[in-house]
């Protein structure tokens, strides 16, 4: 099973074959183990991407948290590692209102859209982390936090996480109509974490309230010492370059079911210039605040996210 499922997966990750398997956790440890693969062989092979459960046990400490089956194996001691002894506390974070399910295609029985990508990349990430002993925990949200825990590094916390993931990429419970509320969101976030943490964002950043309220949520997780990395989620080609046909389309708002007709091609040099406009704000206030802000286009794989996170892991420890 794994042999196929690599190599079914080895020269991309491709979203559209992972609905073959319902375990995500295999699926996240297939793509980052992939991803490190290629990792080795690049000029980023200097990484620290090793997997360790345990460490060897140092002459003169608490023999409390041996593990003495391992040494019934190995004739060697070595020590659990518990949360305490973790390198960082990572909080990932994910938009799932409607918006996130574009394109939306109904009746499809897989899921490919940017809440699926970031779904994927998210589990990727988990698995990654809880390798290099980093404590992981999951926010969800969209007009209002769905789901919440704290970061951990124990096993049961990771299937809680994966279990919740999973729910997400089910095409009966992809709900039209969900509105998001990211502003408040991220007040809530940057309040209620308490210990400083690296804070990763997966959203369209598409939201109704104003701009400059926007940005003061972002502030406040930097405010509060937390390090932040948003990914900005997107079906480039749709949503920035606006590559729709030179005919009458229907667009229809996810988030409120509100419908217009028109010919993209008569607003397409207006719309990528208000986007673009948007996002280059966005860009600027993310440099000024310290925000690492990446584009996570869903028609790419996910190695560019997994660099990302390794790059500022890499400043931090």
């Amino acid at each position: 099973m794994t042999v196929l499922f690599y190599s079914s997966l080895k020269n991309l990750f491709d979203i559209e074959q992972f609905h073959q398997f319902d375990n995500l956790g295999l699926i996240a440890r297939e793509v980052v183990e992939g991803f490190i693969t290629g990792l080795h062989r690049s000029p980023f092979h200097g990484f620290s991407v090793e997997f360790a459960e345990h460490r060897l046990y140092n002459q003169g400490e608490s023999t409390k948290h041996i593990d003495w089956k391992l040494f019934a194996r190995t004739d060697k001691l070595f020590v659990k590692q518990y949360e305490e002894e973790t390198n960082l506390r990572c909080q990932i974070v994910i938009d799932t209102s409607s918006s996130m399910l574009f394109p939306y295609s109904k009746g499809e029985k897989h899921l490919h859209n940017k809440l699926a990508f970031s779904v994927y990349t998210a589990a990727a990430l988990i698995y990654l982390m809880r390798s290099q002993r980093d404590a992981v925990g999951l926010t969800l949200f969209s007009d209002a936090i769905e789901f919440h825990t704290t970061p951990r590094i124990s096993s049961v916390n990771a299937e809680l996480m994966y279990g919740k993931l999973t729910e997400l990429i089910q095409p009966e419970n992809a709900h039209l109509r969900k509105s998001t509320n990211t502003t408040a969101v991220l007040h809530e976030i940057a309040e209620n974490i308490h210990k400083r943490s690296l804070v990763i964002i997966f959203s369209d950043m598409i939201d109704n309230e104003k701009t400059d309220e926007l940005f003061s949520a972002l502030q406040h997780l930097r405010y509060n010492k937390h390090e932040v990395i948003l990914f900005h989620v997107t079906d480039h080609s749709l949503e920035r370059e606006f590559k729709f046909s030179n005919r009458p389309h229907k667009f229809v708002d996810l988030e409120t079911g509100q419908t217009v007709k028109f010919n993209p091609w008569e607003i397409k040099n207006q719309y990528i210039s208000t986007v673009n406009s948007y996002f280059g704000d966005l860009k600027v206030k993310c440099g000024q605040y310290q925000i690492d802000l990446a584009e996570a286009d869903i028609n790419k794989d996910f190695k560019e996210v997994l660099l990302s996170f390794l790059v500022k892991r890499k400043k931090l420890y």
